[in-house]
């Protein structure tokens, strides 16, 4: 089965089982250091991985979906937007899964990110599964690995000086591991012996501890990051993995793992691909857990459905920087991603073959789940945030006027809840000053001159009276322009004064529209003070 179209997913999915072969079972993997919030940046290697992984299963293929968790790596630093500070500070150079909870949630920090992440995934349709690395080093379960590394010590060395200048290439004595001591829990240990077996030698400068450890019991012992990793490719069979720009960088982390990897555990690393980081718009510099200087999914589906937060990746190449936008931009993704659906259900046409299947491919990579058979309604972002304030925030209010241009099935009422809850979301936190407004309440009069009032006067008898006589905003266009010539204004007067009537300001809503999502009796109710 051929490739559904040129999107980078496929064209990856490809590659892999042209390198790979053809296989009972691929396996994907993703993971990373829950040392601190889990941002969007991360997300973008999560959610490349699944749409590789769909594009895999769309090809008929198997495919395992492993996402690591690194809680035992070390807890370096106290990232700025964590609560106890000083709590967590006496916990520096712990196993991250040993760190307490600040929150006091969780069983352990590194479980209360761990959490904050599992619980989004299935909400933008992805579910892999979870491997935890400190469960997996205590039971021993690289025990293997681990003495591998021993044994190739000085081909390890020889390996990761290769991409080192002289100043940086490793002096002295060197092992491939770690050890977190027994008896304070810190890493400030060296490694005294191998008995060129199962038996490690180490002590512990920060408490004294001295022991020597059975590989195949030891809890403590870890493999450094750069061998941990393509160790861990070979023992998971990993048959792709994408990585960061900093990891692909020439003479970077991939390139020495992809060596060790070969070298010394005689697996092929997997295929992969560079991807690069995600800014906040407005903000410079990238998201970095540890700064504190974040946002996360959860902060992403405040603002965007789970579709649409899927489109922003989906339609964007791994390789492409690009930044999340909360402030009007937000209107213009909607209305792109809408463009994209009416695309993909045939109801507007692309400009050629070519743009349909590239278009009809991304909107079904930003689904959640399969494709639905026919069209979802939709409700242009920009129009439901004027509902949601006509409303005064009341989504129920707002799905009740919709359904009565026409009835939702359940899939239709879902996707236009979900849709309502982030118009909501956005028109009271981060829409700019200019875009949020309030209707005046009955009674309230703005001030405006007689030419004005006149002009509001011939509004309300001769479109906001027979309202729901116009067929489209079109036609009640034409009538407010045609008030502004009888009431000798120009139109941008007209419009000046309207909004200055409804909603206090000098501009809003567009206004035909605007004048049409306002109750009729509601309307009149403004305007009969003029």
């Amino acid at each position: 089965m051929a490739a559904k179209s040129e999107h980078w997913a496929d064209i990856s999915a490809e590659k892999i089982i042209r390198e790979k072969g053809d296989k009972e079972l691929y396996t994907c993997a993703s993971g990373i250091t829950p040392s601190g919030t889990v941002h969007i940046g991360n997300f973008r290697e999560i959610i490349s991985v699944d749409l590789v992984v769909r594009a895999l299963r769309d090809l008929g293929k198997k495919v395992r979906f492993i996402y690591s968790w690194d809680d035992y790596d070390v807890f370096r630093k106290v990232p700025k937007n964590m609560p106890k500070q000083e709590e967590l500070e006496k916990y520096l150079r712990f196993p991250i899964t040993m760190v307490p909870d600040p929150w006091d949630r969780d069983e352990s920090y590194a479980r209360h990110h761990e959490r904050d992440v599992e619980v989004m995934l299935p909400l933008v349709g992805i579910s892999p599964e979870y491997l935890y690395q400190a469960k997996n080093y205590r039971a021993s379960m690289y025990a293997g690995g681990i003495r591998r590394a021993l044994e190739c010590r000085e081909k390890l060395k020889t390996i990761l000086d290769k991409f080192r200048d002289e100043e940086h290439k490793i002096q002295g004595e060197w092992w491939p591991v770690s050890v977190f001591c027994d008896a304070c829990n810190r890493d400030d240990t060296g490694i005294d012996s191998w008995d060129g077996e199962w038996g490690l030698s180490y002590h512990c400068a920060s408490c004294g501890h001295r022991e020597t450890v059975d590989l195949r019991k030891a809890r403590g012992v870890k493999l450094l990051w750069r061998v941990d990793w393509p160790m861990r490719w070979e023992h998971e069979k990993v048959d792709f993995e994408p990585a960061g720009k900093d990891h692909h960088s020439q003479g970077g982390s991939f390139d020495t793992a992809r060596h060790v990897c070969r070298d010394v555990y005689k697996w092929d690393a997997p295929v992969s691909f560079r991807y690069d980081f995600i800014g906040i718009k407005g903000s410079a510099g990238k998201m970095s857990s540890s700064s504190g200087k974040v946002i996360n999914l959860e902060d992403l589906l405040r603002v965007y459905t789970p579709e649409v937060a899927r489109y922003l990746f989906a339609g964007t190449r791994p390789n492409t920087e690009f930044t999340i936008s909360f402030d009007l931009d937000v209107i213009k993704i909607y209305e792109d991603y809408d463009k994209t659906e009416r695309i993909a259900f045939g109801v507007e046409t692309a400009k050629d073959e070519a743009a349909y299947r590239k278009e009809r491919r991304i909107y079904e990579l930003s689904q959640t789940g399969g494709m639905s058979e026919t069209m979802p309604r939709q409700v242009p972002f920009r129009h439901l945030c004027s509902l949601i304030q006509i409303a005064g925030g009341d989504t129920a209010k707002v799905i009740a006027v919709l359904e009565k241009d026409g009835s939702l099935n359940a899939e239709q009422r879902r996707r236009l809840e979900e849709r309502c809850a982030r118009a909501k979301y956005w028109a009271e936190e981060c829409a700019p000053g200019e875009f949020r407004f309030n209707l005046r309440n009955e009674g309230e009069k703005a001030v405006l001159n007689d030419s004005e009032t006149a002009a509001i006067r011939l509004l309300r008898e001769k479109v906001a009276a027979v309202i729901e006589s116009f067929a489209d905003d079109k036609s009640c266009a034409e009538a407010i322009y045609a008030i502004a010539g009888e009431a000798g204004l120009e139109p941008k007067a007209l419009f000046r004064a309207a909004y200055q009537a409804l909603i206090g300001k000098d501009q809003g809503p567009r206004l035909a529209s605007f004048l049409r999502s306002i109750d009729r009796e509601r309307l009149l109710g403004i305007l009969k003070e003029y």
